[in-house]
Order: C-alpha cells, then structure tokens, then sequence
C-alpha cells in the first residue's frame, strides 16, 4: 500500500508529500522513523560540541585507543583498546 501513494528520491528514500501524508499516516510515520538514524547523528555531534564549549572534556576512541580530548584541541591518551571488529547483521562473535 505504501508503495502506491509513496514518492522515492533519486536515493530510493521515501519523500513525505501532502498528498501521500494525508492519504495514509503509515506513511508519514514511515517517513519519520527514516529520519531517526539522521537525528540522533545530529543530536551526538551537538552534544560534542556542546560539551567542548562549555570547558569540559570528552572521549573518543581512535586507532585502538581511549582519548580524552580538551576545549584547547589538546587531546590525552587515556587507555589502549582492542581494534573494534566489523560484524554482519546475525552474526554471533564469543567474548573472551
């Protein structure tokens, strides 16, 4: 049903309209859950940023390792980590 009101960009992405909007909620609530995975990207970078300007410091991880990373763009190591693994969707992995 989607599929028939439904609008897709050049990206095969669902493009919310009036019309498919009013035509169908599942629609728009589709459209909507798409755009969770943009949101919470833009809602983690502002939190960084946030939290540098305000004097504090934060984590990153990088090359296997823990930093600790100040407002002035100073940066501490703080641990040496495992290299994180690539995994597919299902896959089981043993933890040590």
């Amino acid at each position: 049903m989607i599929e028939s009101l439904a609008r897709l960009d050049a990206k095969g992405r669902l493009v919310l309209t009036k019309e498919n909007a009013m035509a169908d909620p599942e629609i728009s609530i589709e459209y909507l859950e798409n755009q969770i995975p943009a949101l919470a990207q833009a809602a983690v970078t502002m939190a960084y940023w946030n939290t540098l300007a305000s004097g504090q410091s934060v984590l990153e991880t990088e090359n296997g390792a823990i930093y600790e990373m100040f407002p002035d763009g100073t940066r501490r190591l703080i641990k040496q980590i495992e290299p994180p693994i690539q995994v597919q969707y299902g896959q089981k992995i043993a933890l040590r």
